[in-house]
């Protein structure tokens, strides 16, 4: 009985040692998967994408979409893929990216934006083993009219963001827009602030712009931008070297006047103050009618800014010119700084009691440079349009390509019908055989499809390719000194269905924080959804990029490499003006005669010959007795729009899309504004900063030089074509009574 009662103590001690193991054991599972859960809340990956400037992104322009990546949990490489939704579009963008662990990244890319209203944008973060860790899909970004008014602002606060009138249109495509910028999602790539007409920015928010930002900034307005700057207080300006520099005035302190009347008076002005480099405002106005007088001189006074004293940033005036002063002391300077300029608002305009004046949009208005006539104008055609890269395209396409006339492929579908008709039944039925058309007529189809391609294949086929014209403007930055803005428009023609690599690489290893590239497609119109030729993968690394991409038998493909790069200036140039003549001096750094030479001056074109090698010549040219410039363009680019046309048609003229002499006509594409098209309708579009017509139209010289057999990047082909050629068109943009070096 004892040992019967040991025997179960026993046991049930075993029991209970089981048990307690097991709840131990469960305990030990439930801690871990605990533990598990909780790494895995805190591994999630935080992923924000911002596309455009503030949502908002110009048709047919370059924008940046930022991304923000916050990883807390394991390390790992990732690529960031972005893709567009547009109809018929096949590019994906990826950056490479390293996440360790605690590491927030922020970076953004240049878009090109294909002129749809209704596409998306789907970006992915995949892992190294590409597997999707994040994605944010069909973002739709808020589009704008190719032709219409954007700014972006960084301003102190919220409430200090400027705003503009409305238009009388009923169209929120065409509606002026401000965008709103953050410091840590500002571009730190020229290319893509591109599609801003001008920048607001408080001189607080200089402050934190870093060493990329404002480097992008800077060579952005010396490429035609407008930059507003405001003054918040005096330190925040001494404390930024490069806004001191760039500023037309040495500010020395702050004092408290009264403004009385003169800003309303400068308001009302019928003159709109235009800055000159505007890119879109001019065509606009050139293309519609004005339904009344100018809404400056219409405007309110309002007494409670009359009566009003603010405090003004005072100090001496370095260059530019004073655009509105009170009691003596300059309101609003304005200066060119290359192609740009800057307007300096001695006064904070965020602050009362401008925050709350009646007239504060069209304060903003008229210091954007925007024209009266611009917000009065009969609605004109925001839709459709063609792009001027189908004339790059016809300029440099390969003449290995035949077209079969249409009426020729008339003719074969005619005797294809009879062969396969009324011959075969008269055929068979003279022999007495027509059940035999089971066999006649497939034997019919395969003959005319051999035919087809063989014909396919005498008009087509070819040897693989690749031709380069780069449109490259000069901004000087310095005594012998230059920033080359490039668009090299390149075109592959390929034998067979293929893939070809590029790829952008900077002039050298000191260049390369300086250098900028980026690759786009073709874009083919504008009507409604837009559109853009490309079949590529692009990755981007750093400034630069390398690329595959795609290019069906016998066709060629347009794709456009906008770059941005350091060099000695090739082009040197001055001018002036003396009684009826104008005195001009170009001297050609290169090492290399450029054969044909002219000038757009006092609104004529003048042809200047050969400049030799390291030549400077002088000129005098009589006002008036050049070509007038409108006259020069409709002229020369009178075939521009057909011959886009038939460039897309399979069938055709071959000749007629094609067009001949690329020094003269690229420097007639310089001048698209100009171009012949239908009243109110919107006819030919440009990439920002393609367009010169505005600079010449503010009193400006443009010289334009042709530099054959040269290049001044780097080639981007990865591969050696059978066939090649790349040529340049230099183009220089200097200021009246000025050398183009300062």
């Amino acid at each position: 009985m004892r040992t019967q009662t040991k025997a179960l103590v026993r046991r049930s001690a075993i029991s209970q040692n089981r048990h307690r193991m097991m709840k131990s054991g469960s305990a030990i599972l439930f801690y871990l998967a605990s533990l598990a859960f909780s790494i895995g809340a805190r591994a999630e990956i935080q992923f924000d994408v911002f596309p455009g400037y503030d949502n908002i992104v110009r048709e047919a322009g370059w924008f940046p979409i930022a991304c923000e990546i916050f990883n807390d949990g394991p390390s790992f490489n990732g690529v960031v893929e972005i893709s567009s939704g547009a109809v018929r579009s096949d590019q994906i963008r990826r950056i490479p990216i390293e996440l360790p662990t605690n590491t927030r990244k922020r970076f953004s890319i240049p878009m090109f934006a294909t002129g749809g209203r209704f596409f998306q944008w789907n970006t992915r973060l995949l892992d190294d083993r590409g597997k999707v860790r994040a994605e944010r899909s069909t973002m739709q970004p808020k589009v704008m009219a190719w032709e219409g008014v954007l700014i972006g602002a960084l301003p102190r606060t919220f409430a200090g963001m400027p705003t503009l009138p409305d238009l009388r249109r009923n169209r929120p495509e065409l509606k002026p827009q401000v965008a709103r910028m953050t410091v840590e999602q500002f571009p730190d790539n020229p290319i893509a602030l591109e599609g801003l007409d001008a920048v607001y920015l408080n001189s607080e928010r200089a402050l934190g712009l870093s060493i990329d930002q404002v480097e992008a900034l800077l060579a952005w307005i010396h490429g035609g931008g407008h930059l507003i700057a405001s003054v918040e207080q005096l330190g925040d300006v001494n404390a930024t070297p490069w806004l001191q520099q760039l500023l037309p005035a040495t500010l020395k302190e702050m004092v408290g006047i009264p403004i009385d009347k003169e800003v309303q008076e400068w308001l009302k002005t019928v003159s709109s103050n235009p800055s000159g480099n505007g890119r879109r405002t001019s065509q606009f106005g050139r293309q519609s009618r004005s339904l009344g007088s100018n809404p400056y001189a219409n405007l309110q006074v309002d007494q409670e800014l009359a009566s009003a004293e603010i405090p003004v940033a005072t100090g001496t005036i370095r260059d530019g010119k004073v655009i509105l002063a009170a009691s003596g002391k300059p309101l609003i300077l304005q200066a060119q700084r290359g192609r740009g300029q800057i307007t300096l608002l001695t006064f904070n305009p965020e602050r009362e009691p401008f925050r709350s004046w009646k007239n504060r949009e069209w304060f903003w208005a008229k210091i954007a440079g925007i024209p009266g006539e611009w917000f009065l104008t009969e609605e004109v055609r925001s839709y459709g349009g063609w792009s001027i890269d189908g004339v790059f395209g016809a300029l440099i396409d390969s003449r290995q390509v035949r077209k079969l006339p249409v009426q020729w492929l008339l003719l074969l579908l005619i005797v294809y019908l009879v062969v396969i008709g009324p011959f075969d039944q008269y055929v068979l039925k003279r022999i007495g055989r027509q059940m035999l058309t089971w066999i006649t007529f497939p034997a019919y189809v395969v003959l005319f499809s051999l035919l087809i391609y063989f014909i396919g294949y005498k008009l087509r086929a070819g040897e693989t390719e690749w031709n380069e014209l780069h449109v490259v403007d000069i901004l000087p930055r310095g005594a012998g000194k230059a920033e080359l803005r490039g668009r090299t428009y390149a075109s592959i023609y390929s034998s067979s269905n293929a893939k070809y690599s590029l790829g952008f690489t900077p002039p050298s290893e000191e260049l390369a924080d300086r250098t900028h590239a980026t690759l786009r497609g073709e874009l083919l119109e504008l009507y409604g959804s837009g559109r853009e030729a490309s079949r590529a993968t692009i990755e981007h690394y750093g400034n630069t990029f390398r690329a595959e991409v795609f290019v069906p038998v016998w066709t060629s493909l347009l794709y456009v490499n906008d770059w941005l790069q350091p060099a000695p200036a090739p082009l040197t140039a001055s001018f002036s003006r003396k009684a009826n003549d104008w005195l001009l001096t170009i001297e050609n750094r290169l090492d290399r005669p450029l054969p044909t030479a002219r000038v757009v001056i006092g609104g004529s074109v003048y042809d200047l010959g050969t400049l030799a090698a390291r030549e400077r010549k002088e000129f005098s040219l009589v006002a008036g007795k050049g070509i007038p410039l409108e006259s020069f363009i409709q002229q020369n680019g009178a075939r521009f729009q057909d011959a886009v046309n038939q460039r897309r048609n399979p069938t055709g003229d071959t000749l007629r899309g094609w067009i001949d002499q690329p020094e003269l006509h690229s420097m007639v594409a310089s001048f698209a504004s100009h171009l012949p098209g239908q009243q109110n309708q919107r006819n030919c579009v440009t990439p920002a900063g393609l367009d010169l017509t505005p600079l010449v139209e503010s009193g400006n010289a443009v010289i334009l030089a042709w530099d054959p057999d040269h290049s001044f990047a780097n080639p981007i082909n990865q591969f050696k074509p059978l066939r090649t050629q790349r040529n340049t068109l230099l183009r220089l943009v200097i200021p009246s009574n000025a050398t183009a070096e300062n």
